[in-house]
């Protein structure tokens, strides 16, 4: 079998695509995603390529909006994607459960999911958080790159404990109204409350294995086998410096220069400007063999029925070599069934554990 044969059947759903912020940091006027645009990783051409049969797209806002402007700014990011879909309605389709994605697949639809990307989005308000439930958002991931005032970032000083009380009273109103609690950039200990917090599966929307390459984006593996008994998914992300050791161990030494010249290494702007006018050492390249090498480890500790994709295309500057675009997709399943991946494993790589996890979050809240 070859990956367009099996992708063709079985939805592939991309846990994380940040194409809503990469079109609000283009401007006006907004690029035609049906003609193609060569300065994004996403339009539709490379989505149809890539055989994408449902997306979640983020709805990020960056840590620099706090208060009332990251909650307006999630708002307008939301609306950005219904935009999206009432743009090209031959092409994409907003939906919100496991059996709107697959009745979009099968009427050829891209099946359009909504993700808020960072608990600052909300405010610190259990209103806005069920605001964002009611207007398709399906899932939040607690952080971002900076703590909010009640959960502990993987790339900050943790104060919280993991989770404050409020942090925990979010997850729980998350599990009552059918939110996926999306534990992508938050601390180990963070992770290990939520879980020990939620009543519902979790998903990692765009992280992969620390033991793996040891970056604290990752998850460790004590985490991934209590997905097991959580029923979740760590959806493998693709980001160059979470997937091989040698661009994690550049960028650390990246990140030390930049705290010598007082600049912020999380911040994605500030990062991407210093490196490109840093003396240092050019930066390795990722793989697509580096990518597989999380598949596997997460396949071998999670299982299989724990494991999806959450490519962060449009989020990161860099992709690894053959995985430059969201039409890559099959190259990859083209990777993983010649080491022997069975159709039916790759089948639930795709979409069938994230349908999963869609329909279990819904039954808990119901």
């Amino acid at each position: 079998m070859h990956a367009t044969d099996l992708l063709s059947g079985t939805p592939l759903i991309d846990g994380h695509n940040d194409l809503p912020w990469a079109l609000r940091t283009l401007g006006e006027p907004e690029p035609d995603l049906a003609r193609g645009e060569p300065r994004l990783h996403t339009d539709l051409p490379r989505l149809r390529a890539g055989k994408v049969g449902g997306q979640f797209w983020s709805v990020y806002v960056p840590c620099s909006y706090t208060g009332d402007a990251a909650v307006r700014a999630v708002v307008e990011q939301v609306e950005r994607v219904h935009r999206l879909a009432d743009t090209y309605p031959a092409d994409l389709r907003v939906v919100t459960t496991a059996d709107e994605v697959e009745a979009a697949f099968a009427d050829g639809w891209i099946a359009s999911l909504l993700g808020a990307e960072g608990g600052h989005s909300i405010g610190g308000s259990l209103q806005v958080l069920r605001a964002l439930r009611r207007s398709g958002v399906r899932y939040l991931t607690l952080t971002h790159n900076l703590n909010t005032e009640w959960a502990d970032s993987a790339t900050d000083e943790p104060v919280h404990g993991g989770l404050s009380e409020f942090g925990r009273t979010v997850v729980g109103e998350m599990n009552r109204i059918g939110m996926i609690v999306d534990l992508s950039h938050v601390a180990a200990t963070t992770m290990r409350v939520a879980l020990a917090t939620t009543t519902a599966p979790v998903l990692f929307t765009h992280s992969s294995a620390r033991a793996v390459t040891d970056h604290p984006r990752n998850v460790p593996d004590g985490v991934l086998e209590s997905l097991r008994d959580n029923g979740g998914v760590c959806m493998v992300t693709f980001v160059p410096r979470f997937v091989s050791r040698a661009v994690a161990d550049w960028d650390a030494r990246l990140a030390d220069a930049m705290a010598a010249a007082g600049r912020d290494h999380r911040d994605l702007r500030a990062r991407e400007a210093f490196a490109a006018a840093w003396d240092g050492p050019p930066p390795p390249g990722a793989t697509l063999d580096d990518v597989v090498a999380h598949l596997e480890h997460v396949r071998e500790v999670a299982g299989i029925d724990h494991i999806g994709i959450g490519g962060d295309y449009d989020g990161v500057a860099e992709l690894p070599a053959g995985l430059e675009d969201v039409s890559a997709y099959p190259r990859l399943f083209d990777a993983l069934l010649a080491r022997g991946w069975s159709a039916a494993d790759c089948g639930k790589l795709a979409g069938r554990n994230a349908l999963r996890v869609l329909r279990a979050v819904d039954e808990v809240a119901e």
